[in-house]
């Protein structure tokens, strides 16, 4: 199995220097997509060459300008649940974003924030049972999301720097659709009554948000209060906090800017 995998290898990366795009590559050999783009990637670095065009964006190292809609959406994802990972050996790390298959719109959604937010870097998809994880590949990921480092979020400090929270402040509901997006819903109660003997069905759509990280919470609902949302907290059955937003002028404005993902 190891000759196989590493022959398809050696064939797409063959295929790719000669110039044959990811897609068309994938499908001659009969691999995801995404590990087409994973082979590129770590063939281009190995040979000194910068993936994507000239370098990374990093506000950080360069001084760029950040989308700031996009990072605000982006932050809450990777705050939800996403994760920062850097493979042994080398300079670059990957930020995945996990997606469930039933929500294909949601999928295109985080694909295209990566892109907003590292327009010179290729994000791809790697399959899994049931779900896929978008991915991005950059140097400068630790600088965008300095929350990134060991152990699980809800372990360690989530402080925004002062530039993040300035960011959020101007874009408070790109940060509340991405943490709702990944470690929310929006989900249909229901309830029943008697009226005039006859029972009737009654259904009405709230959204909740659930995490362990206490900052995590805090910053979510304090994003909340800025833009005027009325929330409710309880304790989950997994030890995190759940955050419940029922009144209906409360749904239907974040119906107006975020909705269900699709």
């Amino acid at each position: 199995m190891a000759c196989v995998t590493r022959s398809l290898r050696e064939q797409a990366l063959l295929l790719l220097r000669d110039g044959t795009p990811n897609a068309d590559a994938a499908r001659r050999l009969g691999v995801p997509n995404g590990t087409v783009g994973s082979w590129k990637f770590g063939d281009r670095a190995r040979r000194g060459e910068n993936p994507g065009r000239k370098r990374s964006v990093c506000p950080t190292h360069y001084g760029d300008q950040l989308n700031e809609p996009a990072y605000s959406y982006l932050l809450g994802l990777y705050l939800g649940d996403g994760h920062i990972l850097q493979p042994k050996g080398r300079r670059y790390f990957h930020l995945a974003v996990t997606c469930d298959d039933k929500w294909p719109g949601h999928m295109d959604t985080v694909e295209q924030a990566m892109r907003d937010v590292l327009p010179t870097n290729s994000p791809f998809r790697v399959r899994r049972t049931g779900c896929h994880d978008v991915k991005i590949y950059s140097q400068h990921l630790p600088c965008l999301f300095p929350q990134h480092g060991p152990g699980k979020k809800h372990e360690r400090p989530i402080i925004l720097e002062p530039w993040q929270q300035t960011i959020v402040d101007a874009h408070p509901w790109g940060l509340l659709r991405g943490l709702l997006h990944s470690d929310g819903c929006r989900i249909i109660n229901w309830t029943s009554k008697t009226v005039n003997g006859v029972p009737k069905r009654y259904e009405y759509p709230r959204y909740f948000f659930t995490n362990k990280s206490s900052d995590i919470i805090g910053l979510f609902t304090r994003t909340l209060d800025a833009v005027g949302i009325r929330w409710k907290a309880a304790r989950h059955q997994n030890g995190g906090t759940n955050i419940s937003i029922a009144r209906a002028p409360d749904v239907a404005l974040l119906d107006r800017h975020i909705g269900p993902k699709h």
